[in-house]
Order: structure tokens, then C-alpha cells, then sequence
């Protein structure tokens, strides 16, 4: 069976739960090395046990450029190389415009915008040419969503970041892509959004009706679309933005 990432070498913040660990297994089953970061220690170790190999658990906060270095020199240290950054890690919580504070605004920018940036830049010295970037965007940036403003703003950056940066790296033959997943209940509706498992069901129920497919999304369904972009099936796309949302920032 031949597999897409073979001898690939690969590094995905917030690696340790949701999206960005049904990612890296999907890319370790296609061969490659993953090495996955997250802030929460026990949380880590218990993805790298799942994983159960060719992974290597760094912890680290991306909104902390000491931490983001310190991922680096693990990978260079290890492996000496990179060829794919699936920039993952992100934040989100609710405040509607007249109850938005400094603090609100700075943890979402700081982790979702600077984290990723610098997630990428630093890692351009270790990066192949010809290599791949995903940045972990969200339907959000397109729709109009109550109380979620700056987080929706963050993510437009993001969208963004995937234009420009596929110019800037057109010279070494760099591919950046965005992946906007839609409704994909993770942990992150819990622990980053603060949302009861009552409250996620509620919301999942409520947004069914306008997704033209009938039903959420599975961090799986996600995982599989940014191995897409990492691998080489996707070796003529660039500067996109895929939805993965079941159409429903579509109609």
C-alpha cells in the first residue's frame, strides 16, 4: 500500500486533542514522522501513547515564542529536517461588542494570529523546499456568528496568511493552504469555549438544519482533508481556503 507522506517529517500544534490529533494519526498511518505540541502535559503523553509511534510530544503554549523554539530544536535536533506545518493550535471564546475586554482580545490574537505566525516563520529554516503549510482557518471568518467577533477576526487573518505567504515562499517552491472546518464538535467546545456538553448538543442540534448534508462534521473528516494539502495529491494548490463544513458556509 503505498503511502502519501513517506519519509515525511511533520510538526502540528495542538496536537494533543481534536482536529490536530485525528491528524496526526492520519498522517503517521501514511508514513510519516509527526512531532505534535499542546500546553497540557498529561494530555500530551496520552496522545503520543494513542498515537503509539513515530511521534515525538512537545509541550509548549504557541502564544510563547520560547516554547515555539524550543519545538524547533527538537525537531532539528531529532530529525534535522522538516517538510510539513500543520499550524493548529488556536482559542476561541464568546463576547459580544460592548463587553469585549483587552484580556479577550490579546488571548485569541496572541494564540490564533502571533502563535501561528511565528508557528511558521520559525519554522522556515528547518523547512524543505517544495514543503507544505496548512493553517487551521474557520468557517467563521466568512459567516456572521453572535458574540464571536474577534474570534471570527482572528481566523480571517488566518485566511489571509495563506495568500500572502504562498508568494513569499514561491521561490522555494512552499505550498500554504488553508483548511475552514465547519460544525466539528472537538474538546475545545468545552475547555477553549467553555460550553457544556448540554450546550455543545444544543448547538450542534440547532445548526444541523443549515448544513446541506444533514449532520456535523468528524475531526476525521477534517484530518483527512488536511492530508490532502499536505501531501503531493494536492501539488497544483496553493493560497486556497478548503471548506470542510458539509456546505454550510456555502448557501
Amino acid at each position: 500500500m503505498s503511502q502519501r507522506l513517506a519519509g515525511r517529517i511533520a510538526v502540528i500544534t495542538g496536537g494533543s486533542s481534536g482536529i490536530g490529533l485525528a491528524t496526526a494519526k492520519r498522517f503517521v498511518d501514511e508514513g510519516a514522522y509527526v512531532f505534535i505540541t499542546g500546553r497540557r502535559k498529561n494530555e500530551l503523553d496520552a496522545a503520543v501513547k494513542e498515537i503509539g509511534h513515530d511521534v515525538t510530544g512537545v509541550q509548549g503554549d504557541v502564544s510563547k515564542l520560547a516554547d515555539i523554539d524550543t519545538v524547533y530544536s527538537v525537531v532539528k535536533e531529532q530529525k534535522g529536517k522538516l517538510d510539513i506545518v500543520f499550524a493548529n493550535a488556536g482559542t476561541g471564546e464568546f463576547a459580544p461588542l460592548g463587553q469585549i475586554t483587552e484580556a479577550h482580545f490579546d488571548k485569541q490574537f496572541d494564540v490564533n494570529v502571533k502563535g501561528l505566525l511565528f508557528t511558521v516563520q520559525k519554522a522556515l529554516p528547518l523547512l524543505q523546499p517544495g514543503g507544505s503549510i496548512v493553517l487551521n482557518a474557520s468557517i467563521v471568518s466568512t459567516k456572521g456568528n453572535q458574540a464571536f467577533s474577534v474570534y471570527s477576526a482572528t481566523k480571517a487573518a488566518v485566511r489571509s496568511f495563506a495568500r500572502t505567504w504562498c508568494v513569499d515562499l514561491k521561490d522555494r517552491k512552499i505550498r500554504v493552504n488553508a483548511i475552514s472546518p465547519g460544525v466539528v464538535p472537538t474538546p475545545g467546545y468545552n475547555t477553549s469555549l467553555g460550553m457544556t456538553q448540554q450546550q455543545v448538543d444544543q448547538f450542534v442540534q440547532g445548526s444541523i438544519s443549515g448544513i446541506p448534508l444533514g449532520r456535523p462534521g468528524t475531526t476525521d473528516e477534517i484530518a483527512k482533508a488536511v492530508l490532502f494539502l499536505a501531501s503531493d495529491d494536492s501539488s497544483y494548490v496553493n493560497g486556497i481556503e478548503l471548506f470542510v463544513d458539509g456546505g454550510l458556509a456555502q448557501i
